[in-house]
């Protein structure tokens, strides 16, 4: 073996454990392990499941809030058919203008982020921070015409991005 090759052996050797002690150095200082966690969260301000929540562990109410009958029983039924738990189907006082309003405490962020797709971001939320329970009301409005299809769904969580904390409240640790 000539002196050039083991000079380049010896570089690139080099090289390579120099790449891994900057990685272990990196990984050991990272200051952001705790990223997105409660740390330094005022005192009373609820913590926000910001979890994206799968189809079939999202509880929903569907209520009616126009003039048409039975709108709720045909809308729950098209979110049962799609995995979702419906827990009560019923009326709403009238007058909603919207597409929806999705209604949900700090228990139901990632659950109503979910449902915003299905509105294509067209539903309007209304947080209630002293609300203990994680199911999300969906109140349908005279502007709603169908649930969009999962093509539809997945390009809008795409645009919709990671749910996030409402404000007055704090992104609760992520569970493992």
């Amino acid at each position: 073996m000539s002196f050039a090759r083991v000079r380049a052996l010896v570089v690139v050797g080099l090289l390579a454990v120099l790449a891994v002690i900057f990685v272990a150095v990196a990984v050991v200082r990272d200051s952001q392990g705790d990223a997105g966690a409660a740390k330094g969260c005022p005192d009373g301000w609820p913590l926000a499941d910001v979890t994206l929540r799968e189809t079939k562990d999202v509880k929903i109410n569907v209520l009616n809030a126009t003039d048409e009958a039975g709108r709720a029983a045909s809308v729950a039924d098209d979110f049962r058919n799609r995995k979702f738990q419906v827990k009560k189907v019923g009326n709403a006082p009238k007058g909603v203008d919207e597409v929806a309003v999705l209604r949900y405490g700090p228990k139901g962020v990632g659950s109503a982020h979910l449902l915003r797709a299905y509105f294509l971001d067209n539903a309007k939320t209304d947080y209630d921070p002293k609300r203990t329970d994680d199911t999300v009301d969906v109140v349908l409005g005279d502007a709603f015409q169908q649930l969009a299809t999962t093509t539809e769904v997945n390009q809008s969580l795409g645009d919709l991005g990671s749910p996030i904390a409402p404000p007055g409240s704090c992104p609760a640790p992520v569970k493992e």
